[in-house]
């Protein structure tokens, strides 16, 4: 697992004079891990209406974010604001603005907002993206600046980033009856030159920067990668090998009698190309990778239930960690393995993300948040970040990423918008074809 792929939000973050990778920091962390908590479960009771009626709150309330917090004139989404509103922030990331396009297509199918209104914004943000935003190759930025599209603080040239825009822009090509929209999409996708981002390898690089060339890091085990390669093999322009579908690596985890593909990474990494690629009922050379998804989410609720002993908020009404916000910045967390600085906190968006694979067991986490911690866990755009029942503390910001996984997976289970709407894309079905997909 490589730190600049998952988590580039760390490297903004200075607590105390210290970098949150100094050694005295990380050995700060393993201290107050350790030391044993108490937990008061608040009074109350899980939320009392129906899973779907809670289901198109969280919806709501997550369009509402897509919505008032990005920039009307350009489209792009701001990575993160305040839980509750009125956030003066500007920086934007791509891979909001692609959940921010796929929640566009979302709030309009269920009548969120004024198709008039959706369609103007959709229109704008493709337009930005096609004819004035910078890109290298086809690809951006990581983070940019949400009204101009300047590039922020010299981050890298993201392919990951890039293909969850893709992946926004492809799903607003099928759902909206309008040719300027499908041109501009069209363009944006088939611009992209994958075989450049190989740099000379059978794995993709996991970005650029000008002022030093390829990061060294590749996209080369089982993570979140899938959407990369497939968008890639898929292109009908600049394609990349099939064979690269065989290029990277399967390790395999085995825990409490589970055995699934997956990298040493959170729980997010068997959630985000599931959003938009519909891989049910069907499997490569390898596996059924949403039947993997479905093992990784069970192995996650195991481990987080076996460290009840000293986190003593874990249990089955509460359970969940992703890479998130805690309570020093921006961290890596999760397991099996155990993966950072694990405090007791509880991340919405690892169950949020999961609700096609593990879908009564998730929604019980999500009833009893919005039930019992709703004074504090629940704000205008719904669930915060994250937060820490055991020592009282709960974020005020909201990411956009994370509202965004919630958003597209609740859809998908409630509907399976997402996955019809994405897999009209030819160039999806082209790629899973190539790529040795076959009915399960």
């Amino acid at each position: 697992m490589t730190i600049h792929r998952l988590y580039p939000r760390r490297k903004v973050i200075k607590l105390g004079g210290l970098g949150l990778f100094s050694s005295s920091f990380v050995s700060l962390l393993d201290c107050l891990a350790d030391t044993q908590k108490t937990f008061v479960e608040p009074a109350g009771a899980p939320y009392q209406g129906t899973d779907e009626k809670l289901l198109d709150e969280i919806q709501r309330t997550t369009f509402d974010f897509f919505w008032y917090e990005a920039s009307p004139k350009t489209g792009q989404v701001k990575d993160r604001a305040l839980a509750n509103g009125n956030d003066t922030r500007a920086m934007s990331s791509i891979a909001a603005t692609g959940f921010g396009l796929t929640s566009l297509s979302i709030g309009d199918h269920r009548g969120f907002g004024k198709s008039a209104d959706i369609l103007a914004r959709v229109r704008n943000t493709l337009r930005f993206l096609a004819n004035e935003l910078q890109h290298e190759h086809g690809f951006y930025y990581h983070f940019i600046h949400m009204e101009t599209g300047e590039r922020w603080d010299k981050c890298e040239l993201s392919s990951i980033d890039t293909s969850l825009l893709l992946c926004g822009v492809l799903t607003a090509r099928q759902h909206f009856a309008d040719q300027e929209i499908r041109d501009l999409a069209t363009k944006i996708y088939e611009r992209v030159d994958w075989p450049w981002m190989l740099n000379g390898g059978t794995t993709l690089s996991m970005g650029w920067k000008p002022e030093s060339g390829f990061l060294d890091a590749r996209w080369e085990h089982f993570c979140e990668l899938m959407m990369i390669y497939l968008l890639g093999i898929g292109s009908p322009t600049h394609s990349l090998p099939a064979e690269s579908w065989k290029a990277w690596t399967r390790p395999v985890i085995k825990y409490e009698g589970l055995e699934y593909i997956s990298g040493n990474d959170p729980i997010f990494t068997h959630q985000y190309s599931h959003a938009w690629f519909d891989f049910r009922k069907k499997r490569d050379a390898y596996t059924n990778y949403f039947e993997n998804s479905i093992k990784a989410t069970k192995a996650h609720k195991l481990f987080c239930l076996s460290l009840r002993d000293k986190f003593p908020d874990y249990g089955e009404n509460l359970w969940g960690i992703s890479a998130s916000d805690y309570e020093r910045g921006y961290t890596a967390w999760g397991g099996p393995p155990p993966q950072g600085p694990i405090d007791g906190s509880i991340v919405p968006c690892a169950t949020g993300g999961s609700l096609p694979f593990l879908y009564e067991d998730c929604m019980r986490v999500l009833r009893n948040i919005r039930g019992r911690y709703k004074a504090k866990a629940w704000a205008r755009y719904g669930f915060v970040d994250a937060f820490n029942p055991l020592d009282g503390w709960y974020d005020q910001d909201v990411l956009g990423i994370d509202l965004g996984i919630t958003m597209l997976m609740a859809e998908n289970h409630r509907t399976g918008f997402v996955w019809n709407t994405f897999m009209k894309n030819s160039e999806a079905q082209s790629a899973m074809q190539k790529a040795g997909f076959q009915p399960a």
